[in-house]
């Protein structure tokens, strides 16, 4: 029971002929990427304000971008959640997820911080877990600066995000730093062996196809020993416990579907308060397609409302 509107998607993508990242080099696949948002995302609602960052990373700066809400103050210390875009660790950018992040923001009562982490082939893993964990901890150390709680600041991601999201959530409470106050996953990678059922069922004909996630994979990875790192596979950690409220959406016709159904499993076991909500007729990606399919609006709506809840 794929969503019609899905449906209508997929044909229209197939009818004009837009090629499967797989088949592009990393820099086509990134342009077409940034092409195509304009016709799936929904006109970028107006925020408080918007202002261009940088973060001291490991390898150099690294490009932020803060959103406050709509009708906030200047002054106001806000919770913040900071994000991480999706795409596979090769392709989006501050530009392909502005939309969703402008929503979040205004939906929540946010601080939105987004993350511009490094990308491969060009750095490899773990150079964008490095940049996840250096910007989230130069959000907090600037928190006065911002006008963010750090007592309240949360990490989310989409896809490629969420896994990053998941790492830092996992990274801060194994050195020791403060606690982050949740965890808002969408759709998250989270064991690099891509061996669930659901990689089988769902892994043709649904926009991202086992090819393409072979293709993000490899150029990602260098060696299939790193798949059991915990910062490359963050369900495969031996001790999920202790880890921030997570809040875990899927979609049913995802490839990544069972691994975040895994994710939220284990983080429950583990003693943590974990939420999971599948919408079923949905595809990978569909968070960021609210022009043309409705339950996107839906999956946005929910997600701020418990990035909200969390964080009063």
């Amino acid at each position: 029971m794929l969503h019609p509107q899905a449906q209508a998607l997929m044909k229209l993508m197939e009818e004009r002929g837009v090629p499967p990242m797989h088949t592009l080099s990393p820099a086509e696949a990134r342009t077409v990427y940034r092409q195509r948002r304009t016709f799936t995302q929904p006109e970028p609602p107006e925020v408080g304000a918007v202002r261009d960052l940088e973060a001291r990373g490991p390898a150099g700066p690294i490009p932020l971008r803060s959103y406050r809400p709509a009708g906030s103050s200047a002054d106001a210390v806000l919770p913040v959640l900071v994000y991480f875009h999706g795409g596979g660790w090769v392709i989006g950018d501050l530009d392909t997820h502005d939309v969703l992040c402008r929503q979040l923001c205004n939906l929540s009562g946010c601080a939105v911080i987004a993350v511009d982490y490094r990308t491969a082939p060009e750095s490899r893993f773990p150079a964008a877990v490095d940049d996840a964990v250096a910007a989230t901890r130069w959000v907090r150390a600037q928190a006065a600066a911002l006008k963010v709680d750090a007592a309240r600041l949360a990490v989310g991601g989409d896809s490629a995000g969420g896994n990053l999201a998941a790492v830092v959530a996992l990274a801060a409470r194994e050195a020791g730093d403060p606690a982050i106050a949740f965890q808002l996953l969408i759709y998250p990678a989270t064991d690099q062996r891509r061996g669930w059922p659901s990689h089988t069922t769902n892994g043709q004909g649904y926009v991202l196809t086992k090819d393409s996630m072979d293709y993000y994979h490899d150029h990602y990875i260098a060696d299939r020993a790193q798949d059991l790192d915990w910062r490359a596979s963050p369900l495969l950690h031996p001790d999920l416990s202790r880890l921030p409220p997570a809040f875990v959406l899927t979609a049913g016709y995802d490839p990544l579907r069972d691994e975040g159904l895994q994710y939220a499993h284990a983080l429950t076991v583990a003693g943590n308060r974990a939420t999971l909500v599948n919408f079923e007729r949905q595809i990978h990606g569909f968070i960021t397609m609210g022009r043309v399919i409705d339950e996107s609006n839906v999956a946005v709506q929910l997600c701020a409302a418990q990035l909200k809840q969390a964080l009063a």
